[in-house]
Formats: C-alpha cells, structure tokens, sequence
C-alpha cells in the first residue's frame, strides 16, 4: 500500500501496489481538486516487460461521473471505450488513439504510480541512462487521452534510492524525481510526496 499527498496542490492518492519481476497490477483512487473536486479510482495492469495492457478509470464528482477503459496490445496500439453521466464543463474522455500509436506506457495525470514502467523496463533507478518515451497520457478528471512524449534521465543511485529527472518534451515541464530502491516514487517535485 503506497499513499502520497499533493506537492504544491491539494491532491492525496492511495494504491495497492502487486509488484513481481516483469509485471504489475495496481488499483488506486486520487482525489484532486483542480479544475474542480473528484474522485478517480483506477485499475492498472501491465503485461511482461512492465508494458500496459490496461487502465480503467472512474471519475466522479458533483453531479457528473465518467469512465474509460484503455487498452493495449502490447505493442503500442491502443482501443478505448468511455462513457459520461451528467453535466460539466470538462473536456470528452478518450481521444486520438492514432497519436499514442507505438506508446507501451500509460501515464495517469498527478499519479506518480504510472512513472514506475519506464523506469523499471529501463532500469533508471539502478544504472546511467537516458530514454525518451512516447506515453498515453490521460488527464484527470476528464479522462482524455493525449500524446506526450518524454525524456528520463537517471541522474544517480546509491543501495536505497535514486534521482531520475523528468523532462517534458512538448511542454517546459522538469521536475527531478526521487526514487526508492524498488524503483517508485519517493518526491515528485510539483507532484507528490510518498507519505
């Protein structure tokens, strides 16, 4: 079971983590309130290699609540269905699947859970390296889905921890993450704080 709280915004997420030594499977709930109050509860699973096969979320909040479900053949193409209750001014959940052809990795908004798979396929936490990934990125609350390319680079490890930074390739967005042995978030500057 792994809690952290929000870095710079109010945010807290809880996740039971079942980790092995080429997959994960994962459910969480992330409570947020910006652009507005919700609740996101999620089930995240992988194939070998730490490579998504699969990311339902629920999102709630005041009088709305959608759904997506994500998924992946494993080579990077990816369906999805959604579906929407209520009123609110957000954007549609789902998107543009053709523009996250070729990612292997899902990438939740706020969740410092989905930096896990990049690392761990490339062992960042553990050894030099930089790599540039293609990820599915689902906003929150909404639930769409976006390209964003991105860069890790491991910046250095000792026995019980590691610095890997976090560069946007399409935004300005750098943020230097502090890892545990196990290759999980620790601080996400900007993000979150493992509690």
């Amino acid at each position: 079971m792994l809690l952290w709280s929000g870095d710079g915004a109010w945010r807290a997420e809880a996740v039971q983590l079942e980790l092995s030594s080429d997959r994960l499977s994962a459910t969480g709930t992330q409570f947020g309130a910006d652009p507005l109050p919700y609740r996101a509860d999620y089930e995240l699973e992988t194939g070998a290699g730490w490579v998504t096969r699969r990311l339902h979320v629920d999102a709630a909040g005041d009088g709305w609540s959608r759904s997506l479900e994500l998924l992946s053949d494993e080579a990077g193409q990816w369906t999805c269905t959604s579906s929407v209750e209520g009123e609110v001014d957000l954007p549609v959940p789902g998107g543009n699947l053709a523009a996250v052809s070729g990612a292997l990795d899902c990438d939740l908004a706020f969740s410092p859970l989905t930096n896990l798979m990049p690392v761990l396929r490339h062992d960042l936490h553990r050894q030099a390296g930089t790599v540039d990934f293609l990820m599915a990125w689902v906003s929150l609350p909404d639930l769409a889905v976006h390209a964003s390319p991105q860069r890790y680079e491991a910046l250095g490890s000792d026995e019980s921890s590691a610095l890997v930074r976090y560069i946007g390739l399409d935004s300005d967005f750098v943020a230097d993450l502090q890892l545990d042995a196990d290759g999980l978030v620790i601080h996400y500057p900007g993000i979150a704080t493992r509690l």
